[in-house]
């Protein structure tokens, strides 16, 4: 099937009918049809990921205007009409820069070559009414506006007030680019910024670390000189923060628990200079092979990647540790703006069970920190269930204290929480993902409790 048979949209409809229909999660799906696709022009490419994307970030309001103007609601259409009505609405609401007569011909004419001929009416009409009607839909609804659940803007408002609620639903809507972090051990940042200027990349430094930047204009990441050599890791400033809170000393023995696919560990292993050990644990083969091909890629020869199941206690590791990273398992909800379908997927017994294994988790690899040793706790998400409550659960449950960590990461990162050994990152506040980091020393005391 060649682009000029198929076009942006048809691949952009398969992608949407594996996610809308199937579900597959969009950042896979769409991850591999870019690189089944990789020869399309740099424009081609930023149409189908502009349509993926946004069609699954706009659901609700799609939804809404769809069913305005359609007798059979989207609930009983065909799945493939469904996911074509859908992602030809985006065009239509959102999309300026697409006449809504292309958007309409464009999603007939895939009708009829998906052999819905007897259909092409009703997509033609429905789409037709959409372009007439589109300035009756304001969308000023924050549930529809924000195309987030009911439950989840009522969740954080109680959590986090109204007014942070709105200011991160924003953010996740926005385009922040893809956060890097330097290695610097094998490149110069002058000579990293070069490489990637020469090849179309805008390049932005981050105002929160000078081994960050932020990357826009680019067309395939993995074909990026600097990303080839190593030179850059995929990392959010976020999760960065867990490097740096670590601060390891040389030769330290570092075990991250839940490392796929690896950046942390990278991060941390360049800390290290060469010296100690990093272990890369997850829980199974294919996650460790992502650690694998970006350790091989970036050449840090003191890591050590390896299949375990965090839940399993590994007994010769037993007080090994001078830091342990768990990152565990979590909603995912702080990264609703890299994964929009995360938003519709996730319940709150979702979250629940979540948190009882994060507990689980870490009932388990405390033991493999040293007296005196750090445990750091994080996830991705904003939630208090799986952040606090859980932190202060495992303050109050086993041989550890909070450690202050207030201006550790800068000037720029500020939080009354600090002093206490915990962040919450929330987009819209700061310019990164949803994230939670919190920091525990263990007692020197060598009692196994």
């Amino acid at each position: 099937m060649t682009i000029k048979e198929t076009g942006g949209r048809e691949i952009a409809l398969d992608v949407l009918t594996e996610v809308l229909e199937n579900g597959a999660f969009v950042h896979v799906a769409l991850s591999r049809a870019l690189f089944k696709y990789q020869y399309l022009e740099k424009q081609e490419r930023a149409f189908i990921t502009r349509v993926v994307d946004g069609t699954v970030e706009r659901l609700l309001p799609i939804d809404q205007a769809l069913n305005a103007c359609s007798k059979v609601k989207t609930e009983k259409m065909k799945p493939l009409i469904r996911t074509l009505l859908r992602m030809s609405a985006y065009q239509i609401l959102y999309m300026d820069r697409v006449p809504d007569s292309a958007a309409c011909n464009e999603a007939v004419k895939l009708a009829v070559r998906r052999k819905f001929s007897g259909l092409k009416g009703f997509v033609n009409g429905v789409l037709r009414s959409l372009s007439r009607r589109k300035a009756e839909f304001d969308f000023e609804d924050i549930s529809l506006k924000y195309s987030m659940p009911r439950w989840l803007i009522a969740r954080w408002e109680e959590q986090i007030g109204k007014e942070e609620t709105e200011k991160m639903m924003k953010a996740f809507l926005e385009d922040r680019g893809t956060a890097v972090r330097c290695n610097v051990s094998l490149a110069s940042r002058e000579e990293i910024l070069h490489s990637l200027e020469s090849q179309g990349a805008a390049a932005e430094p981050s105002p929160y670390g000078e081994d960050l930047l932020i990357l826009k204009e680019y067309d395939y990441l993995e074909g990026l000189e600097a990303f080839q050599k190593g030179w850059i890791q995929v990392q959010d400033l976020s999760s960065s923060f867990v490097g740096r809170l670590a601060d390891p000393a040389p030769g330290s023995h570092i075990i991250d628990v839940c490392s796929a696919p690896g950046g942390k560990s990278l991060h941390l292993a360049e800390l290290l200079k060469g010296t100690g050990l990093v272990e890369a644990r997850d829980l199974t083969w294919q996650k460790v092979a992502l650690i694998e091909e970006n350790v091989e890629r970036t050449g840090c020869a003191n890591v050590k990647a390896q299949v375990w199941d965090a839940l399993e206690l590994k007994e010769e590791s037993v007080e090994q540790a001078d830091v342990v990273i768990a990152d565990l398992p979590c909603s995912g909800l702080g990264i609703i703006g890299k994964k929009p379908d995360i938003k519709y997927r996730i319940t709150e017994r979702d979250l629940e069970d979540l948190a009882k294994l994060q507990r689980e988790i870490l009932s388990v690899v405390w033991r493999y920190v040293k007296p005196g040793g750090l445990l750091i706790y994080s996830t991705c998400t904003v939630d208090a269930l799986e952040n606090q409550e859980n932190a202060a659960w495992f303050s109050g449950s086993f041989p550890f204290e909070p450690v202050d960590i207030t201006g550790k990461l800068g000037p720029g990162i500020r939080e009354e929480s600090m002093k206490d050994g915990w962040i919450q990152l929330l987009p819209g506040k700061y310019p990164c993902d949803g994230f939670f980091i919190s920091v525990f020393r263990r007692k020197a005391s060598r009692s196994i409790e």
